[in-house]
């Protein structure tokens, strides 16, 4: 590897560019630029050649064509050392290009403003910023090439160093290129394939393409035995504020807690409180405390290790209460100073602010299913309202039945199939999730709620799909439940129906179930 005497920028996103370009020129490195990113650098008083200074080819077609240039990708591509090669570029004057900083139009930043034009998309598709990646990476053995701005000081400190990168650094830059670029494609292909009409809006990509930057290395797995690690955007909606790392379980819990306390935003004080992914008590009230109060009388003892979830600052009050039990993870929009004082006394507790709701245009859920291979479907992103339901019994539900029916069936969604929960208009009383047979998830719920000492009585049960037979009902009305709210759609609609008008409960049907596996 020679040292580094030239190098190629040109770049949309600044972050960091004067910075690393100021090294460069220290060095005695010659700058090479194209358009904004030249200005950007003359600005900062920096001596830069424009590119088509370098060329001998102007810029053309709106800047279309400006870098797809032989002394461009001769002076990348061509092999050090080889003695073809070196006669070729020494006849047609070809420079060698030893560094390239490069990174793309912003095509997902573009595609991700509402109601962008498809113009303005096409606009945006990068051609000769990835032909430049591409090249470099491919050669890099001899040329050392930076897609992204947090790489700038690891390669600083080696060209400071030595005046050249390692081998083992332009490897994991070069591999980094094509992770990027097989994105930015994916992303191309995935937009187009809409916008031009060859998938219906929502509908199943052609071909799933699964690009994901590692966001953090996990200790281990599920289980201490298995490696992990979390990839993606994680970090644009959760901000950890206080407490050991997240562990893979703590992700998938606190995730499915903020798509439930998500479910709320904007009303009353609410908290939910999840164990393994299931909600075991929800409350709302005037303040987060009363909400706590609620939420944790559904059952005492599953919070204990679980997760905390709040759809407004956590205050002081709340988080006194709160703190009198081993949480996991507390999440919420934000927490005042002596809340979070009083929190960060635990050492182990996880606090983490949400940036952003769950409950935004997320389209899909994909998940892995062995034999590599993965499903794909819309998420269950779908509202109810009052307008939704249908009234099937004899007596239709009373005010507070209905605004019951109305919060418990934004809970049972969020509740391991089969999932039954008994509740008040602002409370849980009673949860069971995940069994085989919905009479079961119903008698768990009813014994949670005796072992919590909470009356069933003027409650109403929520079922997230259909009953199947009278019996479940029966039982939920023996229960004390006065109202039911379902699915509907078993061929023994009529017999739960009229099971419903024989123990005058009011039973509406949602026409639209929530399993979830």
């Amino acid at each position: 590897m020679t040292k580094v005497a030239r190098a190629l920028l040109s770049v949309s996103d600044k972050t960091g560019l004067v910075p690393f370009a100021q090294v460069l020129s220290d060095l005695g490195v010659e700058l090479i630029s194209t358009g904004g990113t030249a200005l950007a650098l003359r600005n900062a008083g920096l001596k830069v050649k424009d590119l088509s200074d370098h060329t001998g080819f102007p810029e053309m077609l709106d800047g279309r064509v400006k870098t797809l240039h032989p002394k461009v990708h001769g002076g990348l591509l061509y092999l050090r050392g080889n003695p073809v090669h070196e006669e070729t570029v020494a006849a047609h004057q070809i420079a060698a290009i030893d560094l390239v900083v490069v990174n793309l139009y912003p095509f997902e930043q573009t595609i991700a403003k509402p109601g962008v034009s498809l113009h303005d998309a096409i606009e945006n598709i990068d051609i000769g910023g990835p032909s430049m990646l591409r090249s470099a990476a491919k050669n890099h053995e001899s040329v050392t090439v930076i897609v992204d701005p947090a790489d700038y000081e690891v390669v600083a400190r080696e060209l400071r160093e030595k005046g050249e990168t390692t081998l083992d650094l332009r490897r994991r830059l070069a591999t980094k290129v094509y992770a990027r670029t097989a994105a930015y494609d994916a992303a191309i292909a995935n937009h187009l394939s809409g916008a031009f009409g060859l998938i219906e809006a929502g509908a199943p990509p052609a071909v799933l393409n699964i690009q994901a930057p590692l966001a953090q290395p996990l200790r281990y797995g599920e289980n201490p035995h298995q490696r992990a690690s979390l990839y993606g955007r994680f970090p644009d909606y959760f901000e950890q504020l206080h407490g050991k790392e997240l562990s893979y379980n703590n992700i998938l819990d606190l995730t499915a807690a903020a798509a439930l306390i998500g479910e709320f935003d904007g009303e009353s004080p609410t908290v939910a409180i999840l164990k393994h992914t299931n909600p075991c008590g929800m409350g709302q009230g005037a303040t987060l405390r009363e909400a706590w109060d609620k939420a944790f009388a559904t059952d005492r003892q599953a919070p204990f290790g679980g997760i905390i979830a709040v759809n407004t600052a956590l205050d002081l009050g709340c988080a006194e209460a709160v703190a009198e039990i081993f949480s996991e993870v507390i999440i919420a929009p934000s927490f005042s100073p002596e809340a979070l004082a009083l929190l960060q006394k635990k050492k182990n507790l996880r606090l983490l602010r949400i940036r952003k709701s769950l409950q935004g245009p997320l389209s899909s859920d994909i998940r892995s299913v062995g034999a590599d291979s993965f499903l794909w479907q819309e998420r269950d992103m779908r509202r109810t309202t009052a307008a939704d339901l249908k009234i099937v019994s004899k007596r239709p539900p009373t005010e507070a039945e209905l605004k019951a029916m109305l919060f418990g069936w934004r809970v049972v969604k969020h509740v391991k199939s089969n999932a039954i929960v008994y509740c008040a208009a602002d409370r849980t009383l009673g949860v069971g999730a995940g069994q085989m047979s919905r009479v079961d998830s119903s008698r768990i719920a009813v014994w949670k709620a005796g072992e919590a000492g909470l009356a069933l009585a003027g409650s109403v049960v929520c079922s997230d799909a259909f009953f199947p037979f009278p019996d479940g009902l029966i039982a939920a009305a023996k229960a004390g439940a006065t109202a039911a709210i379902q699915p509907g759609g078993s061929v023994r609609d009529p017999e739960v129906i009229a099971a419903a008008d024989e123990h005058n409960v009011a039973m509406v049907f949602t026409g639209a179930r929530h399993f979830r596996h």
